[in-house]
């Protein structure tokens, strides 16, 4: 039986490269969220033949188009507030912080499925560059009503566990 609701694919820190790997876990997406560090228009030019794509600029997005992108943002998906920033160091709610269910960010390169307070804090990992031993993943949201689930999508084996808790 095939699940319904809004299917996210979730990606950051791609840096200039889109593997296949993070293409093909994405396929089926409803809804792309890019957590910064995207280093290249192309990236989200393909992306966006997947499905459409929000995208925050983050600490390498320095060039002109990358300055042209939010430092964060807000949506709401099924009825669900979602924020996007790509370094959590930067999170700032303020007003809004009642309405948001799921938190998404980038920057540490280490992917993060864990709640707080209520709220779900959701890190896809990098799926760029390989960085030190960390794993290259993805992430993926479905949203069905009120209710979030969360999966970290590994697309090259590292022998590093990585945290999900």
């Amino acid at each position: 039986m095939e699940a319904t609701g809004t299917r996210i694919g979730v990606i950051s820190d791609t840096h200039g490269l889109l593997r296949p790997e993070a293409v093909r876990a994405l396929l089926g997406s409803d809804l792309i969220l890019h957590a910064g560090d995207v280093c290249g228009a192309h990236v989200l030019e393909e992306l966006g033949r997947i499905a459409p794509v929000s995208a925050v600029r983050g600490n390498n997005d320095r060039d002109p188009w990358g300055r042209g992108l939010p430092k964060a943002l807000s949506l709401e998906v099924e009825g669900v507030g979602i924020h996007v920033v790509h370094d959590l160091h930067d999170l700032a709610l303020g007003d809004s912080a009642a309405d948001v269910a799921v938190v998404v960010s980038g920057h540490s390169h280490r992917p993060l499925r864990e709640r707080r307070g209520g709220v779900l804090y959701f890190n896809p990992g990098s799926a760029g560059p390989r960085r030190f031993r960390l794993p290259v993943t993805v992430g993926r949201l479905l949203v069905r009503g009120c209710r979030v689930s969360a999966r970290i999508v590994p697309l090259l084996w590292t022998t590093q566990p990585f945290r999900t808790s």
